[in-house]
């Protein structure tokens, strides 16, 4: 070493301002675990038998091109096959969206409090993320958003309905936003929760994308469909957004048993809703019984709900915990609540209704 001493590798220096995405804590043997959007139904009819039926082939590379699962998605959405672009979750197809997008001295808009991964995977490629606080109603503001645009803005992500409010945004101030972005600016519609939504005047990306080149619409099969163990997302845009999506993503990212089973799923949609409309019959009476309790609610139109607590945040999800179901907290904030079993439901209501007196 000629007498220097030894040193590592050098970092880029940007990593240390980066924060660490922060998963929901797993539940133990005898808790439940409602703070990480999971589906607590089992998989589909016939999806698991798909996935093992793949499992045999293990020591083959997938299929690269997700040429099946890209087949299944065109037509179940009515887009041409080279509008879809897969990934391992819908995030990661979001940090390809960034790569593809922004660098260095770039910038990137997005609602806050939304998606945690948005300011990470924005500094991951080296860009800038530009945070917009929700309105007091836990909605995006998109005036705001509008008024932060730059020269150098290069990618918006409007996630709808909002993770982790639930909050979703009306077709008219959608698409009055959308006439009022450049069109050289990507926007990013993430609709992770799309398959919850009850409010007709929220709109279905996918309708809004068709005549806006610079939309493009996020989705995932983690949520509603239940497999966020496998991880596959896909977004739908015009072709050069698409094409440059596979330019970004890992070769061979989605496994032969996430592609599979997708694909399973997408053929068990009529299982899929009678699934989605229990939770969201439950959605609606965890919401019913939290109002009676006395909390102010934001109206969620995803499989969670969101309680704004501020510094008694930790309080409660400790409380949570105690009682045997653990929460999402985000200190100084509030708590997301998945919607889970009837059994851990019940006993998040249990725990608020008690918290609620000592307010």
């Amino acid at each position: 070493m000629s007498g220097t001493e030894a040193q590592g590798p050098r970092l880029r220096p940007t990593l240390d301002g980066i924060p660490t995405y922060k998963p929901g804590k797993p539940a133990s043997a005898d808790s439940y675990k409602l703070s990480s959007n999971e589906n607590p139904y089992e998989p589909l009819p016939g999806v698991l038998e798909a996935a093992l039926a793949a499992a045999g082939s293990f020591n083959r590379y997938p299929d690269m091109a997700t040429t099946e699962l890209t087949a299944e998605l065109a037509a179940r959405f009515g887009v041409p096959a080279e509008h879809v672009a897969t990934g391992t979750g819908s995030v990661s197809v979001a940090q390809s969206l960034v790569l593809s997008t922004a660098g260095p001295g770039d910038e990137v808009i997005f609602a806050w409090r939304s998606f945690e991964a948005y300011p990470i995977i924005t500094q991951v490629a080296g860009a800038t993320p530009v945070p917009v606080p929700l309105t007091a109603g836990e909605a995006h503001d998109l005036e705001t958003m509008l008024a932060a645009i730059t020269d150098r803005t290069r990618l918006i992500f409007v996630c709808n309905p909002n993770n982790p409010t639930g909050v979703a945004i009306h077709r008219g101030e959608l698409e009055r936003f959308l006439d009022a972005v450049p069109s050289d600016i990507l926007v990013v519609l993430d609709e992770a929760y799309r398959e919850f939504i009850r409010d007709a005047a929220v709109p279905d990306g996918i309708g809004i994308y068709r005549d806006r080149p610079n939309v493009c619409v996020l989705r995932t099969f983690s949520k509603a469909y239940g497999l966020a163990g496998l991880r596959v997302g896909f977004a739908i845009a015009h072709e050069p957004v698409a094409t440059a999506l596979r330019k970004t993503a890992i070769p061979f990212g989605v496994s032969q048993l996430a592609q599979d089973a997708a694909v399973a799923s997408l053929r068990a949609e009529d299982a899929l809703l009678v699934r989605v409309e229990a939770l969201v019959e439950e959605r609606t009476r965890v919401a019913a019984a939290l109002a009676e309790q006395g909390w102010a609610l934001a109206d969620s139109q995803a499989n969670f709900v969101w309680l704004r607590l501020g510094d008694r945040t930790m309080d409660f999800a400790e409380a949570c915990a105690r009682a045997g179901v653990i929460v999402r907290p985000f200190p100084g904030e509030g708590v997301r609540v998945t919607i889970g079993e009837v059994a851990a439901n019940d006993i998040f209501l249990a725990t608020a209704e008690a918290f609620r007196k000592e307010l």
